[in-house]
């Protein structure tokens, strides 16, 4: 897959079939548009082209929207789209400036004089440009002037599977595992780099490995318990992570994010992890004491084996 940051980066493609979007997560949903690009790419020739944003638009829309969290940060998303057979990505950055283009400029200097579209696929119900003046009559407009084509996937193929990007939000906000991953159609993952910590949990046969997630727009699932898988050196493992303030052990009143790995003990400080979260399994608790923790910590494995 070939990956762009700017139209000046763009060589000439054998018949662009485009589309367009934010695929904040790159869910169901989206598979439904991408999978139309593929048999069109089948059907008629050509190389599928897809033209996506970064910042998010809502970031810079609504900049005081500061609880917008992202299912994919730019570089999970194009991980996403490369396995799902993209050929090409353009990641444009979104400005206000951009926002404030018209749709016969957005249409003509990117569309048409940059990318060279000669087949556009988009969702129902697309809009683009200036106080989203452009919509699918905008297009159809400009596509026989252009010499494109224009084909909008109808609601009922979408909104049959029921997926969209702030549902899936909202069931990792509220711990449903089970749904936004049914949703996503994979495990939704987290990645961070192994950190330091207090080292307490190899005290009481339970060492953690804790997970610093630098970017502070990525989705954290709700606090709690879960099962989840993770791959080192091409081999997955098993194990348990929690999500949360550690009140048993901790008073720094701080969210941390730490994995247990089943029948592992290597040294992978420094390394970056991708956990695929399968479960939640419980709430984070307090307990009495560490003998209490302990107890619930075995349980906690035992349950977690179970849904894995």
């Amino acid at each position: 897959m070939k990956i762009y940051h700017s139209i000046k980066e763009i060589p000439k493609i054998n018949r662009p079939i485009v589309t367009i979007g934010t695929f904040d997560g790159v869910h169901q949903g989206h598979r439904q548009i991408i999978n139309r690009l593929q048999k069109a790419k089948e059907e008629n020739g050509g190389e599928t082209f897809l033209f996506t944003f970064d910042p998010h638009p809502r970031q810079v829309l609504f900049p005081n929207q500061v609880d917008l969290k992202l299912l994919t940060l730019t570089n999970e998303k194009l991980d996403l789209l490369e396995q799902a057979g993209i050929d090409h990505v353009l990641v444009y950055p979104f400005t206000t400036a951009f926002s404030q283009q018209s749709a016969h400029s957005y249409i003509k200097d990117i569309l048409v004089d940059a990318i060279g579209v000669k087949q556009l696929i988009i969702g129902y119900d697309h809009h683009f440009g200036k106080n989203r003046e452009g919509n699918i009559h905008t297009l159809k407009q400009y596509a026989e002037e252009y010499n494109f084509t224009v084909e909008e996937i109808p609601a009922h193929e979408i909104d049959h599977i029921n997926v969209s990007s702030s549902k899936i939000r909202k069931a990792l906000e509220e711990g449903d595992i089970k749904t936004a991953n049914s949703f996503l159609g994979y495990s939704y993952f987290i990645s961070g780099r192994v950190v330091d910590g207090k080292k307490l949990g190899r005290t009481i046969g339970y060492p953690t490995a804790n997970i610093f997630i630098e970017n502070p727009a990525k989705l954290i699932p709700k606090i709690g318990v879960y099962a989840a898988t993770v791959s080192i050196d091409g081999v997955s493992y098993k194990g348990m992570m929690n999500i949360g303030y550690n009140p048993t052990t901790d008073i720094d009143n701080k969210i941390k994010t730490e994995l247990h790995i089943f029948n592992f003990d290597a040294n992978i400080y420094g390394c970056n992890l991708t956990l695929q979260i399968k479960a939640r399994l419980r709430d984070e608790e307090k307990f009495a004491s560490l003998d209490g923790l302990k107890k619930q910590l075995h349980a906690d494995k035992e349950h977690a084996l179970s849904v894995l």
